[in-house]
């Protein structure tokens, strides 16, 4: 299935005599098959109760002791000994009571998917859930969590995993504000120190990711806006609230106000999908609709956008004379990628796969939930890639045709144990 070159081959094979956990053929092969069945059976946000116990069934059989969620969706799991547990010196001497109390690193995938149909054709792993998809990924995330887990399972029964290591299985990153909030108030990030993330790009060809300080995705939130006023005849606009006028200057003011409003280097900007008023030609409405999305690169500003945009708003209805109601609904902050763990990322793929297995990646205005664990503990995410080298075609996220390299999910695998190894040296 991999097309790595023979010189990415070459020094994933001189890497792997340098950090152990390299993925067994036969695991391989496993992952694969467990993604596909992913795939074939996707379920929507907090519904992911299959999903949940596929995780749970092959975590158990390799030992371990999976928590499921408190909302009932999702799971938590700790790999190797914990404080209580450990023996007290290790073989060096030293406490091993003191080493095992150092803040776990997790390892966090989400296991929804989308409502959308699987339009692809010609693969046995079409969706088999009328107008549902995994087309986002999240079911090679899940597949490369779960195959982390196990090697470094493997790891822990050779004494080769110096500390504690947690896999986070999370809902809903779809349905905002996130599952991410959920599985924090579970206890997710309890003991944890740091946290890291993977997400397909289909831009990024399979064997390689793509990397960035700070900001890597946008915080997303959603914009509902009502007008309204006294309705009449277009024949006497004079004697009316005219509310379509008052809509196309809300839609085209607001945005250029907000922007004028905030430092532009925070990316801040309101982009409209829906505008609604009136029936008729001749009849001014009483009634007009706006929504839209909010996105933003910045924490200050974000946290700053409801008044910006309330007073935006407020200021473009007043002059045109609508009464303005505002629904701001807000959704996730920017994914933020700390320096230093993301340079932990960047380590362990250059160890498992030489240093031109790492490119540096653009920032995405979309939103990512994962944003909410680094509002508690330093993280990073890394662009996955899963293009077929050399195919020219890009299946875009979001989209009915989405597919994958599953060659990606061994890379994704090395780079999580590799991660998990480098971080217990330093």
């Amino acid at each position: 299935m991999s097309r790595e070159s023979e010189a990415e081959q070459g020094a994933e094979s001189a890497s792997a005599a340098v950090l152990p956990g390299a993925l067994p053929e036969e695991l391989r092969a496993e992952l694969v098959t467990f993604r596909r069945d992913l795939h074939m059976h996707p379920e929507l946000g907090n519904q992911e109760f299959r999903t949940t116990a596929a995780i749970k069934a092959r975590l158990e059989e390799a030992g371990l002791a999976p928590r499921v969620l408190a909302i009932g969706t999702g799971l938590i799991c700790d790999i190797g000994a914990h404080p209580e547990e450990a023996p007290d010196a290790a073989d060096d001497g030293t406490p091993r009571r003191e080493r095992a109390v150092r803040p776990m690193l997790a390892l966090r995938a989400d296991i929804d998917a989308l409502p959308i149909p699987d339009t692809k054709l010609g693969v046995p792993y079409r969706s088999t859930v009328p107008d549902r998809a995994h087309a986002c990924g999240h079911d090679v995330h899940t597949t490369v969590v779960l195959g982390a887990g196990l090697v470094l399972a493997a790891l822990a029964e050779k004494g080769q995993l110096p500390f504690p290591v947690r896999l986070i299985f999370q809902p809903a990153e779809e349905v905002l504000p996130g599952g991410a909030t959920d599985a924090i108030e579970s206890g997710a990030l309890d003991g944890v120190g740091k946290i890291i993330a993977v997400h397909c790009d289909p831009r990024v060809d399979a064997g390689r990711i793509g990397l960035r300080h700070g900001p890597i995705t946008s915080a997303c939130d959603r914009l509902e806006v009502s007008l309204d006023g006294p309705g009449g005849h277009t024949a006497r606009p004079h004697l009316t609230t005219d509310l379509v006028t008052a809509a196309a200057k809300v839609a085209t003011e607001v945005p250029v106000l907000v922007s004028r409003r905030v430092d532009a280097r925070s990316g801040l900007s309101v982009t409209w999908g829906r505008i609604e008023a009136g029936h008729a030609c001749n009849v001014v409405p009483q009634h007009a609709e706006l929504a839209g999305t909010v996105r933003c690169l910045d924490l200050r500003a974000w946290r700053d956008a409801p008044d910006l945009v309330h007073g935006a708003v407020q200021e473009v209805a007043d002059l045109y004379r609508a009464k303005s109601e505002i629904n701001y609904i807000r959704g996730v902050p920017p994914v933020v990628n700390d320096a230093s763990v993301a340079d932990l990322l960047r380590d362990a793929m250059s160890e498992r796969r030489g240093p031109h297995s790492v490119e540096d990646t653009e920032q995405s205005l979309g939103g990512e939930d994962f944003s909410w664990y680094l509002e508690r503990v330093p993280g990073a995410m890394a662009r996955l890639g899963v293009r077929r080298p050399g195919e020219r075609t890009v299946r875009d996220l979001h989209q009915g045709d989405f597919d994958v390299d599953e060659a990606a999910i061994t890379a994704g695998v090395e780079l999580f144990t590799a991660a998990a190894l480098l971080d217990a040296m330093r």
